[in-house]
C-alpha cells in the first residue's frame, strides 16, 4: 500500500463547519469525510473522462468510416443483452 502524504486544504468557514457537522453526525472525523469526498469525486471524474474518450473515439470512427447503427437498433440490442439473451451487434450501415 502506498504511503499516505499530507496535503493541506483551505476551506471557507461555512464549508468547514458543514464538514464538521456531517462528520459528527456520521461519527467520523472531518479528515475522514474530506478524504472520502475527494476519493469519490476523483473516481466519478475518472469515469466521466473514460466515457468522454470512448465517445470521442466513436465519433472519430464514424467520421472516418461513415458507419453507424440507429438508436432503435442499439436499444433493441441492449434490451436483449439486459434480458440475458445472446445478441449479435446490430449491423452497421453507411
Amino acid at each position: 500500500m502506498p504511503k499516505p502524504s499530507t496535503t493541506s486544504l483551505k476551506l471557507d468557514t461555512k464549508i468547514k463547519e458543514r464538514v464538521r457537522r456531517l462528520a459528527s453526525a456520521r461519527r467520523r472525523s472531518p479528515h475522514w469525510v474530506m478524504r472520502e469526498a475527494i476519493e469519490e469525486y476523483v473516481e466519478r471524474e475518472e469515469r466521466r473522462e473514460r466515457f468522454r474518450q470512448v465517445a470521442l473515439a466513436a465519433w472519430s470512427h464514424y467520421q472516418t468510416t461513415g458507419l453507424y447503427a440507429t438508436a432503435d437498433e442499439a436499444d433493441a440490442w441492449l434490451a436483449k443483452l439486459e434480458a440475458g439473451k445472446d445478441a449479435a451487434l446490430p449491423k452497421c450501415r453507411a
